[in-house]
């Protein structure tokens, strides 16, 4: 008996050893490096020699002197404050839609799902050329009512708008979360809801959002990561520009590193956004027993109440 049970340990340890060396390897050991190359001044084109410990000198200049770091974060927030709720409610609505009862139902799925697995720079192209002002599609469709279309990209008010529209038509994957939550949901709620003469959207404020609110919760801290290392579309359509208007962080991160080649200073670079995004999704963390229902949890705490009240 144990000879068996060693022998399925070591058949588990093989199978989990691919992700254990990978995580150590690309994961673990590189954030320790770029942890002690957050202290240096490096540029790589010296090669090792050329590291030199500054102590905390880097993250002085990138707090006191640095205008684009400043700049970058600025962009970062008011996107990501922007474009995640947002997001958010975009994709619960297309969820909502796509889950009734009506023909084709498996062919809208497919179009609205499809933009997820399209690669980020082909996406990218695609959107230059609708936001073209001058043969771009979305400013001929405004030319129909009589609206002048503006340059989207070239113009500093509206070329982050530009990007947050541009999000909001990949919310497939989201919106494909959102879907199997819905379909999670009891139908007997809303029998007995219907029955009680509760209004649609009374039904869908108290019946469906509590129940799915921890795959909102899941979305949600999902969405925060990934709107702060926006980084893509950004460095494929504006470069930063105009007038830094989407100078997004991890782009401004990316012109340090490998254009400048300041390696101990991106590292610091990257290291403040970590803990950024470890205090943000920390905050939604905490925040979750206020507003996040699990089944299991309420139904253990009804039985608990059941046995103290025996």
């Amino acid at each position: 008996m144990k000879h068996r049970i060693k022998k399925e340990e070591i058949i588990g340890f093989i199978f989990i050893s691919p992700w254990v060396i990978g995580f150590f390897a690309f994961t673990l050991i590189p954030m320790l490096i770029s942890g002690y190359l957050s202290f240096t001044e490096w540029n790589v084109l010296t090669g090792l020699e050329g590291i030199n410990f500054v102590g905390f000198e880097n993250y002085s200049e990138i707090f006191t002197d640095d205008e684009d770091f400043w700049q970058s974060l600025k962009v970062t927030f008011t996107f990501s404050f922007i474009f995640l709720p947002l997001s958010q409610v975009f994709a619960l609505a297309l969820a909502c839609l796509l889950n009734q009862k009506v023909k084709g139902l498996k062919i809208f799925r497919t179009i609205l799902f499809m933009p997820t697995v399209m690669p980020a720079v082909a996406v990218s192209l695609l959107w230059m050329w609708i936001f073209n002002s001058q043969y771009g599609i979305l400013n001929r469709f405004l030319a129909i009512f009589s609206i002048q279309g503006p340059d989207w990209l070239q113009n500093p008010k509206t070329s982050l708008s530009a990007l947050i529209i541009m999000g909001l038509w990949g919310v497939g994957s989201t919106m494909i979360i959102f879907l199997s939550a819905l379909q999670d949901v009891p139908s007997s709620l809303y029998e007995a809801a219907s029955i009680d003469g509760i209004t649609p959207f009374k039904r869908f404020l108290y019946i469906t959002v509590p129940m799915i609110s921890s795959t909102i919760f899941f979305n949600l801290v999902m969405g925060i990561i990934g709107s702060f290392q926006y980084f893509t579309q950004a460095h494929v359509m504006t470069k930063g520009g105009p007038l830094g208007s989407t100078l997004f962080y991890n782009l401004y991160l990316y012109n340090v590193a490998f254009e400048k080649y300041e390696m101990g200073y991106a590292s610091a670079l990257a290291w403040i956004m970590f803990f950024i995004i470890v205090f943000f999704t920390a905050l939604v963390f905490k925040s979750s027993t206020l507003w996040v229902y699990y089944e299991n949890e309420g139904k253990s705490k009804g039985k608990k109440m059941k046995g103290e009240q025996v």
